[in-house]
């Protein structure tokens, strides 16, 4: 049985364009973010891709792009029906959260910020890594919630985040963990997986 999975990371937000880090801060998405999240939705349209269910996280700048991008798309009639949970939200940079990010790899180096920012299994303080985010939550959701939808044969779309996108891509067995940190989730560019049974048949960005 073939499936898509979508995976689309939020348009920029406000931090994003600060250069700060965000995780669980509620901030909403620029003027460019929304310009983003409406492309992103002209490719699905151009593509031909119709959604059977969207999932996104509870946050302000996931729920507003899967809006805009499914009206774009002619297919604003899912919003109403989208499923959000706090499984699916920005990994919790802890201590980091509102920090630019310049200024706190002046006061605690590159190399500390760069392990915090891109290790698999070290948390910045009172944060989470991103082994957190895929075993504490975006892995038990998706095998409980998403994954039986795919199971369906349905078409999947995720509005989500940098880090609950990039923990689904080791959860799909398209990356590991030693290979996830050149995963790029670019802000609002449709990311497609076509499976078969399960299997990854094909991975691609719309508008490559």
């Amino acid at each position: 049985m073939s499936q898509k999975l979508i995976l689309l990371r939020h348009g920029q937000s406000q931090w994003n364009l600060e250069n700060r880090f965000t995780g669980f801060k509620d901030v909403d998405l620029t003027a460019n973010g929304e310009a983003e999240a409406k492309e992103a939705g002209a490719l699905l349209k151009k593509a031909g891709i119709k959604v059977d269910h969207v999932f996104s996280s509870t946050q302000i700048r996931a729920n507003r792009t899967a809006q805009i991008a499914l009206k774009e798309a002619g297919q604003e009639e899912l919003f109403a029906k989208m499923t959000r949970h706090d499984d699916l939200r920005e990994r919790d940079y802890g201590d980091l959260t509102g920090l630019n990010k310049d200024e706190t790899r002046q006061k605690y180096g590159d190399e500390q910020v760069h392990i915090w920012r891109r290790s698999y299994d070290v948390p910045p303080p009172g944060g989470e890594c991103l082994r957190d985010v895929v075993e504490k939550r975006v892995r038990p959701y998706f095998e409980r919630e998403i994954q039986p939808c795919l199971d369906r044969g349905e078409t999947v779309l995720m509005a989500a985040h940098g880090n609950s996108l990039r923990a689904t891509l080791i959860i799909l067995g398209a990356e590991t963990p030693e290979s996830i940190n050149a995963a790029e989730m670019p802000t609002g560019v449709p990311l497609v997986f076509e499976l078969e049974d399960g299997k990854i048949v094909k991975r691609y960005f719309l508008g490559e």
